[in-house]
């Protein structure tokens, strides 16, 4: 498989990763995934205007205008030829040696940029049924609108929940539902819709900035607020976004269902919307070629 390396494209057999990478080492990077449905890289620029928040947040400079990494990851995927899939890309803070926890003069520090494609097709039949998931405590760190390869926590608060048989974990700080271990959360109740407000508590998803835009655009009540465990279990519905998931539904959290057990009415609809606007954007793409 062919992938990029800073501003090559090669086999991934010739990747060499050096020991002291402070992202091999620290967790030390940043990282982003587009989704690409016909070879469109959907939502392109807010993807790559939050990798350039991060940056900021976490002081590194990147090597590269928006321009420059933009056309690297389309000569990867028309090296690699997949018209439906998604690209992974990263940025560490390169190598420093000896091994230090200081961060090391920027002027001196070259970033190293990785980045892979891989098919990837719409998870049509989960989102017909929706999943399961539990509830487990938050113990993140306070940076979580940062998007850090650094994933310990959200891993381990997967795993707790798949211990116990669900497939996905809802997290829960202080008494409040924050998201979901990759995705945003979200849940109706009495018609309304509620999610987390953005903030250091949660990552800015890419996908919850469409449903923003589309629940406007239907009509439906969005706030930004805060809710319980409690008022989540008592909602019609639930559902998590994310680039990848798309829209999918959350029918049971700790056993119970949530509304009548199946996907609500309100979730199809900002799915199909969701997935309309996709084709729109493809459609798009393929009249400018």
């Amino acid at each position: 498989m062919k992938v990029l390396w800073n501003d090559r494209i090669v086999d991934e057999s010739e990747v060499k990763i050096d020991l002291e990478d402070r992202g091999y080492q620290f967790g030390d990077g940043i990282y982003e995934v587009i989704r690409i449905y016909d070879g469109c890289f959907y939502m392109e620029k807010e993807h790559l205007d939050r990798l350039w928040t991060s940056a900021e947040k976490v002081r590194l400079t990147l090597p590269f205008t928006r321009t420059e990494l933009s056309q690297r990851l389309h000569r990867l995927a028309a090296e690699v030829g997949l018209a439906n899939a998604r690209i992974y890309f990263q940025v560490t803070r390169g190598t420093e040696k000896p091994r230090l926890h200081d961060f090391p003069d920027p002027q001196e520090v070259t970033p190293v940029l990785l980045a892979d494609i891989q098919p990837a097709t719409r998870p049509a039949s989960k989102q017909n049924i929706g999943i399961r998931a539990g509830f487990v405590e938050d113990k993140r760190w306070l940076h979580c609108d940062i998007k850090s390869i650094s994933l310990l926590g959200n891993l381990l608060a997967l795993d707790e929940a798949q211990q116990k048989g669900y497939d996905e974990a809802v997290l829960v700080r202080d008494g409040n539902v924050t998201e979901a271990s990759a995705s945003n959360l979200w849940m109706v109740s009495g018609g309304v819709l509620y999610t987390h407000p953005d903030g250091n508590l949660i990552l800015p998803g890419i996908a919850k900035l469409k449903i923003r835009q589309l629940a406007k655009v239907l009509g439906i009540e969005l706030r930004e607020e805060t809710f319980t465990e409690k008022e989540l279990l008592a909602a019609e519905e639930c559902f998590k976004t994310s680039s990848v998931a798309e829209i999918m539904p959350i029918v049971e959290i700790d056993d119970q269902a949530i509304g009548d057990g199946m996907p609500g009415p309100v979730t199809k609809k900002l799915l199909a919307a969701y997935i309309e606007a996709i084709e729109l954007a493809a459609q798009a793409h393929q009249n400018e070629k």
